[in-house]
């Protein structure tokens, strides 16, 4: 077996360090390597690498936000390669599959990756999302929709199924955050958590995509895949893939997989609106 995998670090020595340390493990094939969170991103999208070896305190994006930003569908393993204080490791140890400590360690780099295999072949990587997203709760504080203010932000109800939100109240400590939807890109689930991606930023609140669903105007937000929502007025252009899949590219430049059950419902919802998206050729 190969396990295809990045190496993603703002430092090149440690890029380099890493990728010497790794030459010794037949089964890891390193496919690319990325300074930033941009490129690692990108790389994912492009590559659908297994692994990824994901340095946490990068400029312009952290490994932390990296992983928020990445659909669930399209995420590989992560081993975090960090040198953060022990303050947050009790985190990393309840939630991640593996960590490393700067400088590495070459014996804790082979249980790490032993660790790999292990998940590698149980095919798991979608639930140990699930646990990042946990991490991220833990590290950097999560919000939860505000039922106290969701009325007046005009969410839908039994008894006025024609009005949705226009503002999502997510209460995070003692604040609350008015998000207005129509700055929404996508919104994709992972267990318990929910990743609203809204103008660069990501929200991470407890919530279900049921809850979503019922707020959200279903003109505007769509079911694109089995744990993705889409906001189709920032859809750009249409690229078919394999087996009757699609890929939606986003105002963003952020690619979200449309699956063959969602996709004649989204593309007859895109031509209502009258403003379907120029298709790619695959």
């Amino acid at each position: 077996m190969t396990i295809r995998t990045l190496i993603v670090d703002d430092e090149p020595l440690a890029r380099r360090g890493l990728e010497l340390r790794l030459q010794g493990a037949t089964d890891i094939a390193i496919v690319r390597q990325c300074a930033n969170g941009r490129e690692a991103i990108a790389a994912i999208a492009e590559e659908d690498p297994d692994l990824m070896f994901l340095d946490i305190q990068m400029p312009g994006l952290s490994g932390l936000e990296v992983v928020a930003q990445v659909p669930q569908e399209s995420m590989p393993m992560v081993v975090f390669v960090t040198a953060f204080d022990r303050y947050a490791i009790n985190a990393f140890e309840a939630h991640a599959l593996d960590y490393l400590l700067k400088p590495v360690d070459d014996t804790r780099l082979a249980v790490a990756l032993d660790r790999v295999r292990a998940q590698w072949q149980q095919q798991q990587a979608i639930a140990q999302r699930e646990q990042l997203m946990a991490l991220l709760a833990d590290v950097q504080g999560n919000g939860e929709l505000s039922p106290e203010t969701a009325a007046a932000a005009g969410v839908a109800s039994a008894a006025d199924a024609r009005r949705y939100a226009k503002m999502l109240p997510i209460r995070s400590g003692r604040e609350t955050i008015r998000l207005d939807v129509t700055t929404i890109d996508w919104i994709d689930a992972a267990g318990d958590y929910m990743c609203l991606h809204a103008d660069g930023q990501t929200h991470v609140l407890r919530a279900t995509m049921k809850e979503l669903e019922e707020m959200l105007d279903p003109r505007v937000f769509q079911r694109v895949h089995r744990s993705t929502i889409v906001n189709l007025a920032r859809v750009r252009s249409l690229r078919p893939h394999l087996n009757g899949e699609c890929f939606l590219k986003l105002q963003s430049g952020q690619e979200v997989k449309l699956s063959r059950s969602f996709r004649d419902k989204v593309e007859m919802l895109l031509d209502r609106s009258g403003s379907a998206p120029h298709t790619h050729r695959a």
